[in-house]
């Protein structure tokens, strides 16, 4: 009887450098650590690698003038607006300073109460008692002064964003609205910055009028000035580097993938899904911000790692169909269920079926963390097992 379930191990790893064969450091680190530590390997393990260390052995990195120069390219006459940007210097500051150098008039939108991810601006609460309806009104930075003050500030970070972002530019001028097409009273050229919603907003404003619409996907889709460059994500997914620089979302990422997993089967004779994994899709129950600031979970992963869990809810076959069963009785009418349901297709009985991409990758990424655990890899094993591969322990 097998009596362990599915486990995740952080991996320790070199410091990554531009032009490091990351594929090797990978295969290398995985089987050295199995060796060293005495565990086994098996076929349909999972390896994490985070996309940061992705995007530093690519050296896929742009500065602020690189920036400026693709928004000159794109809004040749000066003025424009940011539309819904994320409240983060981390994701989002050194983006707009290239923003602001790019345009000699910038208007910054920012949603109200909160930001697409959950950063608020104004409690909730506040804002209720404002009278103000933040589904039609648009504030200008005084208005918003004038009702909200300056006590306002992000529960961690403790930053006052709307100083912050204006303090970026002394041709900034910020705006609140919920509505991007109120934007359009302002200025034809508009910058979508959101990330989730982005597909929504540029369709909105281009049936409205906007004349130059693009989002922060389309920024640097190719080198400018020598720069990094995603060609599906632009700018989105992208952190702060340095003062003036940024690290973008990796790139080619399958080849990475499928070259991970080629060197694992040739070190280890397994069979093991590889997949690079960003921003965990999971919600802070505390500052109600939703951690997904990436584009996606997962950029690129092998093919075993398609699709969505299947699976039987064991508390609602207890509950319902097995009442009254002794102990050996249960064991052995759940595995029939079981068994039964592998060869005529699971119901879910109330599972909610998301990707096993989206939720490996939240689980790498609570494992891996973003500090200094050094731990850019991660192990997932016996994710894939189920009640009956377990030896029907029964504990469940």
């Amino acid at each position: 009887m097998r009596t362990i379930g599915t486990t995740a191990r952080g991996i320790h790893a070199p410091l990554i450098q531009r032009g490091d064969d990351l594929a090797h450091i990978v295969a290398d680190c995985v089987s050295v650590a199995a060796r060293e530590e005495n565990f086994q390997l098996h076929d349909r393990d999972v390896v994490g690698v985070t996309e940061a260390v992705v995007a530093r052995a690519q050296g896929n990195y742009a500065n602020c003038e690189q920036i400026a120069g693709d928004i000159c390219a794109k809004f040749p006459d000066g003025v424009l607006a940011a539309v819904f940007p994320i409240l983060s210097r981390n994701r989002f500051g050194n983006i707009l300073k290239g923003i602001a150098k790019g345009c000699e008039k910038l208007y910054v939108v920012l949603s109200y109460p909160a930001d697409e991810v959950g950063n608020e601006l104004i409690p909730w609460e506040a804002l209720d008692k404002s009278g103000v309806n933040p589904y039609t009104d648009v504030l200008s930075e005084q208005k918003y002064r004038e009702i909200f003050g300056y006590k306002n500030r992000h529960i961690y970070t403790n930053m006052d964003y709307v100083e912050y972002y204006k303090s970026l530019g002394s041709h900034i001028e910020i705006l609140f609205a919920n509505d991007a097409r109120k934007i359009l009273e302002y200025t034809k050229n508009i910058l979508c910055c959101d990330v989730h919603t982005r597909f929504r907003s540029k369709r909105l404003l281009r049936e409205a009028g906007a004349e130059t619409v693009f989002g922060l996907d389309e920024i640097l889709t190719s080198p400018v000035d020598g720069s990094g460059y995603n060609e599906k994500y632009g700018v989105l997914g992208s952190n702060t580097a340095t003062e003036n620089s940024i690290k973008l979302f990796p790139r080619d990422c399958r080849a990475i993938v499928d070259k991970i997993a080629k060197l694992l089967y040739k070190k280890t004779g397994k069979k093991i899904e590889v997949m690079i994994y960003g921003d965990g899709a999971f919600k802070d129950p505390t500052g109600r911000i939703w951690e997904l600031a990436d584009p996606v979970v997962s950029p690129a992963f092998t093919p075993g790692l398609e699709g969505v869990p299947n699976e039987v809810k064991l508390k609602y076959l207890l509950d319902n169909d097995f009442q009254g069963k002794s102990d050996g009785e249960l064991k052995e009418a759940l595995l029939t269920a079981l068994n039964a349901a592998d060869k005529s297709g699971r119901k879910s009985l109330g599972t909610t079926p998301r990707k096993y991409t989206d939720l490996l990758g939240s689980l790498c990424d609570l494992i891996s963390g973003s500090g200094e655990k050094g731990t850019p890899i991660v192990l997932v094993q016996g994710y894939f097992d189920n009640y009956s591969s377990l030896g029907a322990n029964n504990n469940n």
